[in-house]
């Protein structure tokens, strides 16, 4: 089970002892095969629980009475065993799921929806600040293939834990609706969302010789597009593509037979070592590194492209050493995991509102000295010089226009094609 640093203990203690609360135990979650083991095929890191709007600017549900979630996820790894993981890191209560199911789905409906367990369990609460992780579930599926996991909340219930800006769009039934887990058909579900709630990670039964690969770090890495030159809107016009970096990345994989799933666990607007809670900033990357990198299951590698924000955003406290500081942290942290990992470079951002012109006087500065010492250092695994790849040829401080978003800030399409095109694949094959 991941969990996060400050998880209730006490608290699940007295449930457990009580019978109110159903977490499954070391059996259930291990592998039904002794040549098999449980592998990341999605994620989404929790990104908080109180901003009322996703990236696009549709409202969140804050309060949850009596209806159903039905949150559409796009597996990087096929299987025909998975398990699934529900957070309530950020939540204000306890959370109760009656009902989960899991289908294969399609445009308007999920095909025989399939009852999700806990410990044996139908129902679970999870406490404030924990994850659950559902038994095994037998069910097949194919990469790149949608995935809808329905979750049913009874009574009121509120500030569900989400994944702020999903870039695919999940569904809703009304208040008052009841339990619609099991329905197929899609119909009821009438309200749509771009964030995740709850649903952080699905993990697939896989082979041995297949591992996980972290891809963590921003909105870069979460594949974030602006629609304007502020960044805000996301734009819907990339919603359900799976055109981010490390999805593109994980077809390049799939081409070449290498057995490695990309698990993505960037978070917009993250930070490698200032804190950005309550917001949907999440907590600082150093804070988070070990829950959603070290702890995914089947993880051999870390991939990180993350500092940006920490030279653009305020405070504006950090300094390239204090940055460098950090990424020496979470190298050591890896390290002492027995996990690679490798660094990417920032990209420029010097004619972006944010992270440039407004906010950052100094960005470019440090920026800079960032980029040399990761070129230069050999405390990593390996460098991937996403800096080289995307900035302009005649100005090495901006994106190229091919691959830049309207904000100067985020790559477009194009641009997360070739960041994943610069990635070495014997590089990340050496963590194998």
């Amino acid at each position: 089970m991941r969990r996060v640093p400050g998880v209730r203990s006490v608290m699940t203690a007295m449930l457990l002892a009580t019978g109110l609360l159903a977490v499954p135990a070391a059996t259930p979650g291990a592998s039904a095969q002794p040549d098999q083991h449980w592998v990341a095929t999605w994620t989404a890191s929790p990104t908080d629980s109180l901003v009322p709007i996703d990236a696009t600017g549709l409202p969140v549900p804050e309060i949850l009475t009596d209806q159903t979630l039905r949150m559409m996820v796009t597996p990087h790894v096929g299987g025909s065993v998975l398990r699934i993981h529900l957070s309530n890191r950020f939540g204000k209560q306890a959370t109760t799921f009656a009902h989960v199911t899991v289908g294969t789905a399609g445009t308007n409906a999920v095909a025989d929806p399939t009852p999700v367990t806990f410990g044996g369990h139908q129902s679970v609460t999870v406490p404030v600040g924990d994850d659950v992780v559902s038994d095994p579930v037998s069910l097949q599926f194919a990469a790149f293939s949608k995935l809808a996991v329905s979750m049913y909340l009874p009574g009121i219930q509120s500030f569900p834990t989400k994944h702020w800006n999903a870039n695919a769009t999940s569904w809703y039934s009304p208040p008052g609706s009841g339990d619609l887990s099991a329905t197929s058909s899609n119909a009821r579900f009438s309200l749509h969302t771009e964030a995740w709630l709850y649903v952080d990670d699905i993990d697939a039964e896989a082979p041995a010789s297949t591992h996980s690969i972290v891809a963590f770090g921003d909105s870069i890495t979460d594949g974030f597009v602006a629609s304007t030159p502020l960044s805000e809107p996301a734009s819907l016009a990339v919603a359900d593509k799976n055109g981010r970096y490390p999805d593109d990345l994980q077809r390049r994989l799939d081409a070449a037979g290498i057995p490695l799933s990309v698990a993505n666990e960037g978070i917009g607007s993250n930070r490698l070592v200032t804190d950005g809670e309550p917001l949907m900033l999440g907590l600082s990357g150093v804070q988070r590194f070990q829950d959603d990198a070290l702890d995914v299951p089947g993880v051999t590698g870390v991939l990180l492209q993350e500092g940006i924000n920490d030279l653009g955003l305020p405070p504006q406290t950090t300094t390239a050493a204090d940055l460098i500081a950090g990424y020496e942290k979470v190298i050591a942290m890896a390290h002492a995991d027995g996990v690679k990992i490798w660094l990417g470079t920032l990209l420029p951002a010097s004619n972006a509102f944010f992270d440039g012109i407004a906010t950052a006087p100094k960005s470019e500065v440090y920026r800079a000295q960032v980029n040399a010492w990761i070129r230069t250092q050999h405390l990593a695994d390996g460098v991937v010089d996403f800096d080289a790849a995307l900035r302009d040829p005649s100005d090495p401080h901006v994106l190229n226009p091919a691959y830049s978003g309207p904000d100067h800030l985020h790559p477009n399409l194009a641009g997360y094609q070739v960041m994943a095109n610069t990635v070495s694949l014997s590089m990340l094959q050496s963590a194998l």
